[in-house]
C-alpha cells in the first residue's frame, strides 16, 4: 500500500531510484532523527546512519527516536533498532563511530548515490563537505538554530560547496592570557579545554625537545626553558595511566608552573599574583569525598570537590586511552582524546581543572552546567542550539531546539534530495526557514562555485603506487611532469607537512611509504607559477595489490585529467570617455605630461584645485564650462 502511494506521489522512476539508493546520513541528532524516520518511510534502499554521540537526558525533548530507557547508549544504534519498527524491510546500518575516522575514506563515501548531513559542529560539516566533493556525490547540508533553519545541495562543479561562504569562527584569546595571565572564567576554561586537555591526551603542541641551539646562543636559556617544558610534558603523558599521574599533573600545572610565573615579579605590580594550591591539604580533604559529587552540576563545588573530579576524571581518561592504545594496529595514527561538551569523562575534567586554575589566579569558580554552556558557545554553532553571548551572562542565553523547525528542515532535505534523484539540480533550491518576515519558508536559486574557493576548487587524480617501491620522485617525474605537464615550480604536501618545493628536494629519493602514504591517502601539489597557474591537484593513492612485474612502473597515473588554470582577478574597468564640444575625449585617469604617477586619486586632486581657481561665467549662458588640460584634449564640466 505504502509503495503504491510513493508511485503515485513520486512517479515510477523516481520511486525506483529512490528504492535502489544508497544512502548516508551523518548525525542522528535533532534533525537526524526525523530525517531518518523520513528516508525509512520515503522508502528510500539501504540507509547508513553514523554518529560518535551517546544520548543524553536533554536529548529527549525533540529526538523523538530516543526513550529515557536508551540513555547512555549510541545515538546511531539506538536509531536505526527504533527506525527499523516503522519499516522492518528497510536496510539499515549503523556506526558508532566518528566521520572523521580514516576508515571512512573516499571510496567509502563513493559508494553512496548521496549524504545527509544532520551535524552538530563545524569541523565536521567541512570534513563531510570535502570528502562528498573528492568522492563526487550530492550532498544536503542542514542545520537550525530555534525557529530558523536551512537546507542547502551541493554538488562539485555545479554548486556553491559549505566552504564557498564565510562562517563565523569561534572567538579566540591571546595565548600569553590564556597561559600566564587568565582575569576571567573563560580564560580558565580556554585553558584546561584547549591546552591541558591536549596535551596529556591529544596532540602535545611543545615537541622542542630536539631544538638545536649551536647557532643561538643568546636564546640559548630560553630555548633550554623550551627544552624543559617538553621534556616534562613528555615525562607527564608517559606517566599517564599509573597511580602516581594525579599527582605528577597537579605538581606541574597547579605547583611549578604557578612557581614560575610567581616569580616573574613585574607581571604583578598592578595585579594579585596567582597563590599556590596546598596539595597535601587538598588531599587530606578530598579523601572522604565521593567523586560522584560531579552529578551535581548545578553548583560550584568546593575546591576539595574540585580535586576529587580531577583526580576520578583524569583516572576515567587514562583508562580510556589505554584501552584505545591495546586496540589500535600499528600501522594506524595512535589515539587521542578529544574535547566533546557530551563527554562526561572529558567535561569533568575540564570543569576541576579550570575551576583549580581560577582559584589560584583569584577568580570566580563555575559549575559544571554553566561550564558547559561556555563550551557550547566555544565549539559549535549547531543544529540544536544557538549560543548568544550577552555582556550580563558569562554564556548568554541558549536559543532552545524548536522540534517543529528540525521536523520541517528534515522534510525540506528530502524534498531538495528529489530533485538531485532526478538530475534536476537547474530546480533545485537553498530554502530558508525564517519566523520573521511575511513567508516562513524562502528559497533562493543555487549559486555556482566560487571560482577562489580554496575548498572545491581543485583537480583530482587516482595514482596507483607500488608502496615498496614508490619514492617521491617517481611521484613528481613519471606523473606530475612527463603525465601532467608540470614544471619544477610546485610543491607537494601530506596534510600540513611540506614534503617537497624547488627548494627543498631532500625527500625525493625516499619512499612515499615513510611518510605514511597508503591507500586512501591524499597527496597535495600546488602549482607555484606566477602565470598560467593550476589549481590545487589532489592526488588519492590507490596502493597496487599484486607484485609489480618487471616492465611495471612504481607510480602510475590511473586516469589523466585536465587541471583548470585559477581564475585571475578580474580587470579593473577603465573609465567611461568623456566628450568635449570639440569632439576630443579624456578618461579622467590619464596621466598629465612631466608626472611621474597615474594614481587617480592625485590626479582628481590636482583637477579639484584647478576648479576652485577657475572662473565662474554667467549664469544665464548655455556654453559649457570647459578647462583646458592640455593639448591633447580637455576636461568637460557641465554647467
Amino acid at each position: 500500500m505504502r509503495d503504491s502511494s510513493l508511485k503515485r506521489s513520486l512517479g515510477v522512476d523516481l520511486t525506483r531510484s529512490i528504492k535502489e539508493s544508497r544512502v548516508l546520513l551523518v548525525g542522528a541528532g535533532g534533525i537526524g532523527c526525523e530525517l531518518l524516520k523520513n528516508l525509512v518511510l520515503n522508502g528510500f534502499g539501504e540507509v547508513h546512519i553514523i554518529d560518535l554521540d551517546t544520548i543524553d537526558l536533554s536529548n529527549l525533548n525533540r529526538q523523538f527516536l530516543f526513550r529515557h530507557e536508551h540513555i547512555k547508549k549510541s545515538k546511531a544504534l539506538v536509531a536505526k533498532e527504533v527506525a527499523q519498527r516503522f519499516r522492518p524491510d528497510a536496510k539499515l546500518e549503523a556506526h558508532h563511530a566518528n566521520i572523521m575516522d580514516p576508515q571512512f575514506n573516499v571510496s567509502w563515501f563513493g559508494s553512496f548515490n548521496i549524504v545527509f548531513n544532520a551535524l552538530d559542529n563545524l569541523a565536521a560539516r567541512r570534513y563531510v563537505n570535502k570528502m562528498c566533493l573528492r568522492a563526487d556525490v550530492p550532498l544536503i547540508e542542514s542545520g537550525t538554530m530555534g525557529f530558523n533553519g536551512q537546507v542547502q545541495v551541493i554538488k562539485k562543479a555545479v554548486t556553491e560547496c559549505y566552504d564557498c561562504t564565510a562562517k563565523e569562527v569561534p572567538k579566540s584569546f591571546p595565548v600569553c592570557t590564556i597561559r600566564s595571565t587568565p582575569s576571567q572564567p573563560i580564560h580558565c576554561i580556554v585553558w584546561a579545554k584547549s591546552f591541558l586537555l591536549p596535551e596529556l591526551f591529544g596532540h602535545s603542541e611543545d615537541e622542542a625537545a630536539d631544538v638545536d641551539n649551536s647557532e643561538n646562543a643568546e636564546n640559548a636559556n630560553e630555548i633550554e626553558e623550551l627544552r624543559k617544558e617538553a621534556l616534562e610534558l613528555k615525562a607527564l603523558r608517559e606517566s599517564i595511566g599509573t597511580e602516581e599521574a594525579y599527582q605528577n599533573v597537579f605538581d606541574k600545572v597547579f605547583g611549578r608552573d604557578v612557581e614560575r610565573l610567581r616569580g616573574m615579579k613585574d607581571m604583578w605590580k598592578i595585579r594579585e599574583a596567582p597563590e599556590l594550591l596546598d596539595s597535601a591539604q587538598l588531599r587530606e580533604e578530598s579523601a572522604s569525598i565521593d567523586p560522584r559529587i560531579s552529578t551535581q552540576d548545578q553548583k560550584a563545588w568546593s575546591l576539595a570537590e574540585n580535586f576529587a573530579v580531577f583526580k576520578d576524571s583524569l583516572k576515567r581518561l587514562s583508562q580510556r586511552l589505554k584501552e584505545l592504545q591495546t586496540n589500535t594496529p600499528s600501522n594506524q595514527p595512535p589515539p587521542i582524546l578529544t574535547f566533546d561538551k557530551d563527554d562526561v569523562d572529558t567535561l569533568d575534567f575540564v570543569t576541576a581543572t579550570a575551576n583549580l586554575r581560577a582559584a589560584i589566579f583569584h577568580i570566580e569558580t563555575k559549575s559544571k552546567f554553566d561550564i558547559k554552556r561556555e563550551s557550547i558557545l566555544m565549539i559549535c554553532r549547531s543544529e540544536d542550539t544557538m549560543v548568544n553571548k550577552t555582556s550580563s551572562e558569562m554564556a548568554g542565553n541558549i536559543i532552545p531546539a524548536i522540534a517543529t523547525t528540525n521536523a520541517m528542515t528534515a522534510g525540506l532535505c528530502v524534498l531538495q534530495s528529489f530533485k538531485v534523484f532526478q538530475n534536476d539540480l537547474e530546480h533545485a533550491k537553498t530554502v530558508f526557514l525564517e519566523r520573521s518576515g511575511a513567508r516562513a519558508i524562502n528559497s533562493e536559486s543555487l549559486n555556482p562555485p566560487k571560482p577562489d574557493c580554496s575548498t572545491c576548487s581543485f583537480a583530482l587524480v587516482r595514482v596507483e603506487i607500488d608502496p615498496a617501491l614508490a619514492t617521491f620522485n617517481h611521484l613528481v617525474e613519471s606523473v606530475l611532469e612527463k603525465e601532467l605537464g608540470y614544471d619544477k615550480e610546485l610543491t607537494i604536501a601530506i596534510g600540513n607537512e611540506m614534503i617537497y618545493d624547488p627548494d627543498f628536494d631532500d625527500n625525493l629519493k625516499k619512499k612515499l611509504s615513510d611518510f605514511g602514504v597508503s591507500n586512501e591517502s591524499i597527496i597535495t601539489v600546488t602549482d607555484d607559477n606566477d602565470t598560467d597557474t593550476r589549481v590545487n591537484l589532489e592526488i588519492l593513492i590507490v596502493e597496487r595489490t599484486e607484485p609489480s612485474s618487471a616492465e611495471s612502473e612504481p607510480v602510475k597515473l590511473l586516469q589523466a585529467v585536465e587541471i583548470p588554470l585559477k581564475p585571475q582577478p578580474p580587470a579593473q574597468p577603465s573609465p567611461e570617455p568623456t566628450v568635449t564640444t570639440d569632439g576630443t575625449s579624456v578618461t579622467g585617469k590619464r596621466k598629465r605630461e612631466g608626472e611621474g604617477t597615474d594614481d587617480l586619486e592625485a590626479q582628481n586632486e590636482h583637477n579639484a584645485k584647478r576648479l576652485a581657481s577657475a572662473s565662474i561665467p554667467d549664469t544665464e549662458s548655455n556654453e559649457p564650462i570647459v578647462l583646458d588640460d592640455d593639448e591633447e584634449g580637455a576636461i568637460l564640466i557641465d554647467d
